[in-house]
């Protein structure tokens, strides 16, 4: 049973990026707690704090230390939720803030891209019983063998704020940012894409695995296997946001919803004898090197090679590619490519590839390959065309 008093709130760091701004969200805090829930607000770091960290850490070091960065980067999110908390307490309202260790989030070992294994919120309870606004450092927590701070990759804050709303079964996790909810495009690259005001968790996890940004892929799991209720909102726009459900049953099969992309796939070819050795290769070259995961999209084993091809962030991307001159076996294979992903409601018709790579040859671009899933047609085209690419297939919805 969920608990109809407890409200889960997740900012990103625009919503947080000046004082100004975090007043403002303070006050709509007050506002929810004064009407008689208990809340819980997840906060990401201000702005592009945690951009502004990652660039100092590699003018101090060209190979940073990924436990040292995990504890440099954190410190972004303590920075909100003290001063939202503040915030809070200016306004007459008892809060109190809290880390993701505090929090009681616990998670495996990894550095930059920890995955969270359970949930103790004992202190988050308590403090809620105390009648207090609980605002917590999101994108954070510790592994309990280790005691070591971790972080769960970028946009980690999502995952937080539906872990914990999983845990404490709460009425609803909102996701707010400043953007209209889940868009039919990137609305920096497509001035006209349109707001989905309901979707489905199983497209949206396709969307995300395929670059939206719109929300961490984790955070999209785990809402769908806690069947936590979740909301994507514009802050300061109750009307622009998405619901995202189990089921959406008004919508067409095989109906276009979104074209996302990705900015970077880099391929990775490793000296080997079949493709099991390869991949195990590359799991030892990035343990060796202190390596998080890059997101795998395809490999494959030809001639005494196999190819990997995979995405990240770009620092995590251009950390890889360095480590990668020191090594006989591996290196780096063919240019730099991007994607662009259509993603249907309910799967993908049987003439939509076709389509998507005939619009694109309209345009000018020439696809390099396409990736086949469930519910997307994903095609590799050059770095320069990506935006175009994104443009010229939102025609078609």
């Amino acid at each position: 049973m969920r608990n109809n008093h407890i409200i889960v709130q997740k900012y990103g760091g625009a919503c947080l990026e000046t004082p100004a701004k975090i007043r403002a969200v303070a006050s709509s805090l007050a506002d929810l707690h004064r009407r008689g829930h208990r809340v819980v607000a997840i906060v990401s770091a201000m702005g592009r704090t945690t951009d502004e960290l990652i660039k100092m850490a590699y003018q101090v070091s060209p190979h940073p230390n990924r436990r040292e960065l995990d504890m440099l980067l954190t410190t972004g999110e303590r920075i909100s939720m003290s001063l939202m908390s503040m915030a809070l307490s200016d306004l007459g309202v008892p809060a109190i803030s809290l880390t993701g260790s505090q929090a009681g989030v616990m998670t495996d070992e990894s550095h930059s891209s920890a995955r969270i294994l359970d949930v103790r919120p004992i202190r988050v309870r308590e403090e809620l019983e105390r009648g207090r606004v609980v605002v917590l450092a999101g994108f954070q927590g510790v592994n309990p063998r280790t005691k070591e701070i971790t972080t769960l990759g970028r946009g980690g804050s999502d995952t937080t704020a539906v872990a914990m709303a999983a845990v404490l079964k709460a009425e609803c996790c909102e996701i707010i940012k400043e953007v209209d909810g889940v868009c039919s495009a990137d609305p920096r690259i497509v001035a006209n894409s349109k707001s989905l005001r309901q979707l489905d968790f199983a497209s949206l996890s396709e969307m995300c695995f395929w670059g939206a940004k719109v929300l961490h892929l984790r955070s999209v799991e785990l809402a769908q296997s806690q069947n936590v209720p979740l909301v994507l909102k514009k802050w300061g726009g109750a009307e622009h946001s998405t619901q995202v459900m189990k089921e959406v049953t008004a919508m067409e099969s095989g109906k276009i919803l979104a074209v996302n992309s990705m900015a970077r796939i880099e391929h990775v070819e490793i000296d080997s004898v079949d493709l099991n050795q390869g991949l195990e290769k590359f799991a030892q070259h990035l343990k060796q090197n202190g390596l998080s995961w890059p997101q795998l999209l395809a490999s494959a084993f030809t001639a005494g090679k196999t190819r990997i091809m995979m995405t990240s962030d770009s620092e995590s991307l251009d950390t890889l590619l360095r480590t990668l001159e020191r090594s006989e076996d591996l290196r780096k294979h063919r240019e730099t490519l991007s994607s662009v992903s259509v993603t249907c409601f309910g799967g993908v018709s049987s003439d939509l590839p076709f389509k998507a790579i005939q619009t694109l040859q309209h345009h000018g671009i020439v696809a390099d390959k396409y990736v086949l899933s469930p519910l997307s047609v994903n095609l590799l085209v050059p770095v320069e065309s990506r935006e175009a690419a994104v443009r010229a297939l939102h025609s078609l919805i």
